[in-house]
């Protein structure tokens, strides 16, 4: 007959999907009861209704299941009270939240991916960047910022809302990649428009980083709306250290869009981590000659550019051949990295994924405690 200390040893390697921290630790274990071989578990719940209630139970029974001498388990479902909610936003961060990618000492990689003008692929980008760090086994958050033209939740299949406990936002996942965006908190839904101006604008940027639950991240990749209007200006206070991708596409009249949404980094002092152009050379499926569908060197023309006006390396860092698919897995909400990483694009992206997810931060924008010593 197993006993309660084993069981308990076996729900402490159960983690909430959503939180991803052991269900023992986050007070969600209410009782064990052990009857012969049969195993009896209650289970409270964040909130009623939680989407995550199947994968919960799942992952118990598979836990419980497995310890010798059990041969069957039960679990019982519960919701938290509003006080044991209160515990648990305290266990998570306190009711108090600063933006933590903004502190000195935090190890998270940020980037915000902007283009000048849409159409560019920037959000395409975003998803297969944030799929392809993830199969790399980096911890990845995205911030879709488009919050006019939201489109990240179908790119990465993402189908359930957040979770809210006590004011604390937990992001649905999809491909592994936590995802927060205006979609879900919108009363009309993928149709409703939203028309908010500057002020709302930087509130709703401010909570999506301060009070989502992001956990340990790895990387953060915020899908900023296309120009240089307020949210790129409110993403570039709120995340100081962040640094820039630009997205543009071969065209000349896209790359000189792309210079001027660049140069917000100049205005706001922050590093522009390099260039990415998409839709580059199609490569003919029956001949093999490529076709510049939309020209050639407009990622080298801004990456150049840049690089004089802000008196600072900006590299060119991938061409992305134009394929079609990279746009049908989009709307299919199955990322082309994921779909078939052979593929010219795909390779492309999981280079820049690797790139860009692997690099080590530096010290920049880093306190080091030091205080100057006086000379005598």
């Amino acid at each position: 007959m197993p006993t309660r200390e084993q069981v308990e040893s076996a729900l402490a390697e159960v983690e909430d999907p959503e939180i991803r921290r052991p269900i023992t630790e986050l007070g969600m274990v209410k009782d064990i009861r052990i009857d012969g071989d049969a195993v009896h578990v209650d289970v409270y719940l964040t909130v009623a209704g939680c989407p995550m209630r199947e994968e919960i139970t799942s992952r118990v029974t598979g836990a419980v299941a497995a310890l010798d001498g059990v041969t069957d388990v039960t679990v019982a479902l519960d919701v938290m009270s509003e006080e044991q909610r209160k515990e648990l936003r305290a266990k998570l961060g306190g009711p108090e939240r600063e933006i933590p990618f903004a502190q000195p000492g935090s190890l998270t990689r940020v980037y915000l991916i902007a283009s000048g003008k849409g159409g560019v692929g920037k959000s395409s980008v975003t998803a297969n960047l944030a799929a392809s760090m993830a199969t790399q086994g980096l911890s990845i958050g995205v911030v879709d910022a488009d919050v006019y033209g939201h489109s990240i939740p179908r790119m990465l299949a993402v189908n359930n809302p957040p979770t809210m406990v006590e004011g604390l936002i937990m992001p649905p996942t999809g491909y592994g990649v936590r995802v927060i965006s205006m979609l879900p908190f919108k009363p009309g839904g993928v149709t409703q428009p939203v028309t908010w101006r500057g002020p709302m604008l930087h509130r709703a940027l401010q909570q999506f980083l301060a009070d989502v639950w992001w956990g340990d991240l790895d990387v953060l990749l915020l899908d900023l709306p296309p120009g240089t209007g307020d949210v790129a200006i409110s993403a570039a206070q709120l995340l100081p250290n962040a640094e820039v991708l630009v997205v543009t596409t071969p065209q000349e009249a896209a790359a000189e869009v792309a210079v001027r949404a660049g140069m917000v980094a100049k205005e706001t002092h922050q590093r522009i981590a390099g260039v990415i152009e998409n839709m580059s050379g199609f490569p003919c499926p029956h001949c093999g000659e490529v076709v510049d569908i939309f020209g050639t060197g407009g990622g080298q023309k801004v990456a150049t550019v840049l690089s004089k006006a802000l008196q600072a390396e900006v590299p060119l860092l991938g061409r992305i051949p134009f394929d079609v698919r990279l746009r049908e897995g989009g709307d299919e909400g199955i990322p082309l990295v994921l779909a078939d990483p052979a593929a010219p694009a795909a390779e492309v992206l999981r280079g820049l994924a690797t790139r860009l997810g692997k690099r080590p931060r530096g010290l920049a924008g880093m306190s080091l405690g030091l205080t100057p010593a006086s000379r005598f």
